[in-house]
């Protein structure tokens, strides 16, 4: 899957795992779950060229708001402005 026999970043050892990733585009979300090379050491993720390929078209998808294949899952929300605790900020 990936060309590497270990990690890139640390040397550590790599392990094949399903794990949740989350793209955005624009102001939205997207999350799913795929398989990627994990470090055991460092926690580093390396996915598979045409996975970052998707990545890509999803993250220009929810940029565009073409949501064709995508299926709404609850609501996600941020903080307003005018939030008392000013060290709290809006992500939008």
């Amino acid at each position: 899957m990936i060309p590497f026999e270990k990690c890139p970043v640390c040397g550590g050892e790599l392990e094949t795992k399903q794990v949740e990733k989350l793209l955005r585009g624009g102001e939205n979300t997207v999350s799913l779950k795929v398989t990627a090379e994990v470090c055991q050491h460092c926690g580093e993720r390396l996915y598979a060229e045409d996975v970052v390929r998707s990545f890509e078209e999803l993250r220009a998808k929810l940029q565009k708001q073409e949501f064709a294949h995508l299926k709404p899952v609850g609501r996600a929300f941020t903080v307003d402005k005018d939030w008392p605790n000013k060290a709290i900020q809006p992500t939008a």
